[in-house]
C-alpha cells in the first residue's frame, strides 16, 4: 500500500497544533496567555449524512470561515480533500506513523458573504484503485486555509477535518489445503471461493496468503470471475503463521480473514 505525501495536510496539522497549544516552546520564548496572539480565523467543516452505506455513497460537505471575532469571513479559498486511511503493517511496534494516508482533492470552494463554503454531492469512495488491505471505516474529510499560501510559513495556516463513518457488507472465503502438516521445501497450495455480497462482481478480489508473522503477506493473487483463486508457496523453515485475507475492490465490502490449520513440522519443537 503505497503511502502518499500530504505536505499540505502536515503543515496544516503543524499549525492547527500550535495554535491548539499542543506543541510546546521554549521557557525563555513563551509568552504569558494574555499576550498570546489571537488567531484571525475558525474554519469548520462538516457533513451531511455524517454516515454512507453500499446503496448511499454521497454527501454535502459544508464549512464556514469565521473571523476572531464571529463575523464572517467572506471571499477564502478552502481546500478539502477526501483521505481514505488504511492501517499501516507493523507487527514490530515501532513508533512509526501506524496509518496510511490516500488524499484525494475535492475542490477549493471559496466563501461566500455569509462565510459559508459548500461542495454538494461528494462520492465517498475509493477512487485511486490502489489495494484496500487495512482499510479504515472512517473516510476523512479535511479542510484547510493558509492566508499566504506559503507552507513554509504555517503559522498562519488553517486545519480541520471530520470523518464519514462508511457501512460495509460482508464478504466471506472458502479454502482447501493440499497438507495441513509441512516442513521446509514443502510446496504448500490453497485453493478456494471468495464469495461476496449478491450483485458484486466477484471479479478483481485480491487474496493473500501469510506464512509467517513478520510478513504481511508472501503471495497474492486475484479471484477469478467466478470467485476462485490459486495460489502456491514455498514453505519455509520458520514460517509459523498461515492465514488468508481478501482485500475487494469496492471500500463498501469488507474483507475477510482467516487462519489456516497448517503446522510445519520443521519449527523448533517448544
Amino acid at each position: 500500500m503505497p503511502c502518499k505525501s500530504l505536505p499540505t495536510r502536515l503543515a496544516a496539522t503543524v499549525a492547527f497544533l500550535l495554535a491548539a497549544g499542543a506543541l510546546s516552546v521554549p521557557a525563555a520564548s513563551a509568552k504569558a496567555l494574555d499576550d498570546e496572539p489571537v488567531r484571525d480565523y475558525v474554519l469548520t467543516v462538516s457533513t451531511n449524512p455524517t454516515g454512507t452505506d453500499y446503496d448511499n455513497r454521497r454527501v454535502d460537505v459544508t464549512g464556514t470561515v469565521t473571523k476572531a471575532d464571529g463575523t464572517p469571513a467572506a471571499d477564502i479559498p478552502v481546500t478539502v480533500q477526501e483521505v481514505v486511511l488504511f492501517t499501516t503493517w507493523n507487527p514490530w511496534g515501532d513508533p512509526i506513523d501506524p496509518t496510511y494516508y490516500d488524499p484525494r482533492d475535492l475542490g477549493t470552494p471559496v466563501t461566500d458573504a455569509t462565510g459559508k463554503f459548500s461542495i454538494p454531492d461528494v462520492n465517498i469512495d475509493h477512487m485511486s484503485g490502489n489495494s484496500l488491505l487495512n482499510v479504515q471505516r472512517d473516510v476523512q474529510i479535511t479542510a484547510s486555509y493558509d492566508v499566504d499560501g506559503d507552507l513554509n510559513t504555517p503559522q498562519d495556516g488553517y486545519f480541520t477535518d471530520t470523518t464519514v463513518a462508511t457501512k460495509a457488507k460482508s464478504s466471506s472465503i472458502s479454502y482447501k489445503v493440499n497438507k495441513k502438516r509441512v516442513k521446509a521445501g514443502d510446496i504448500l497450495t490453497v485453493q478456494g471461493k471468495v464469495t461476496l455480497p449478491k450483485g458484486v462482481e466477484e471479479t478483481g478480489t485480491e487474496v493473500f496468503l501469510q506464512t509467517y508473522w513478520e510478513s504481511e503477506y508472501d503471495v497474492k493473487t486475484r479471484a477469478e470471475e467466478d470467485g476462485f483463486f490459486v495460489m502456491s508457496v514455498r514453505v519455509s523453515g520458520y514460517d509459523d503463521t498461515f492465514a488468508l485475507r481478501t482485500a475487494p475492490t469496492d471500500l463498501y465490502v469488507a474483507g475477510t480473514h482467516v487462519t489456516l490449520p497448517i503446522t510445519n513440522t520443521s519449527l523448533p519443537r517448544t
